[in-house]
């Protein structure tokens, strides 16, 4: 499969994926679902950025120096992003376990008319950069950096299902609306193809700003989820799920080098 042809696809497997993963669960196991998830993610994103990706970067034989100001750089570039409401992350919905009131989702939805669905899409064409770049690097990037993303993504969009159901949407707008945006990260997929892929030296910045991205989503937004008192039962939970991510991602690196 050509590069091109494996960006398209990854990207495109990853939206519908959640999107199925949505319509198929019922409310209650939905809501159970994120939970898990974000420790799972939490664990992937960590994973694919400190043992892949960053290596990756720092082995390639660019400025030890600019590659840590690009990734100071990109960690303030995403807490700005977020600032603005540009690149919602947050799992965040009625029912989660945070104590949120019974209009939380409503008024998240009707803030900003449809932020949600806007900034989703933004941090989905994001993450389709990000992918492209992994793949024009190496294959075997590209592959574990889709995983990390796709992993977060189910989460994320199952999250987003959850709230604009709650906001008065019905089940299936929700889904078509989360689908549509999913198909943002397919054109950054494409975007980072062609107009990135011309510049081979910007290759280790960009994946250190792909790992600044992963680090940003899972310190800033994931583990504060996980920081609640909790029984020792879901606190082990916790640890197994975070132990699972890293364990799926360094199986991940294992078979590819295997093959490689």
């Amino acid at each position: 499969m050509s590069t091109l042809a494996s960006i398209v696809a990854v990207t495109l497997a990853g939206g519908l994926l959640s999107v199925l993963v949505a319509a198929t669960l019922t409310y209650a196991v939905l809501g159970r679902l994120v939970r898990h998830l974000v420790s799972l993610s939490t664990g992937v994103l960590l994973g694919t950025a400190l043992l892949h990706v960053l290596p990756e970067a720092f082995e390639s034989g660019a400025d030890t120096h600019a590659l840590f100001s690009t990734l100071l750089g990109g960690l303030l570039f995403f807490f700005l992003l977020e600032k603005a409401e540009l690149y919602r992350h947050d799992h965040h919905h009625e029912g989660d376990g945070h104590g949120h009131h019974h209009h939380f989702d409503a008024q998240r939805v009707g803030r900003g008319g449809y932020s949600v669905l806007v900034g989703d899409s933004i941090h989905n064409f994001c993450d389709g950069v990000i992918i492209a770049a992994a793949f024009i690097a190496s294959p075997q990037l590209g592959l574990t950096t889709a995983v990390a993303v796709i992993l977060h993504e189910i989460p994320q969009e199952v999250g987003d299902t959850i709230v604009l159901i709650n906001a008065g949407f019905s089940r299936t707008r929700a889904l078509v609306y989360n689908g549509l945006s999913g198909l943002a990260a397919v054109v950054g997929g494409l975007m980072g193809y062609w107009v990135v892929g011309a510049w081979d030296g910007l290759f280790p910045f960009l994946l250190v700003i792909a790992a600044s991205s992963f680090i940003y989503v899972a310190v800033a937004d994931l583990i504060p989820q996980m920081q609640r008192r909790l029984p020792v039962r879901e606190i082990v939970s916790q640890v197994l799920w975070i132990g699972a991510g890293l364990g799926l991602v360094l199986t991940t690196l294992s078979l590819l080098h295997a093959g490689h």
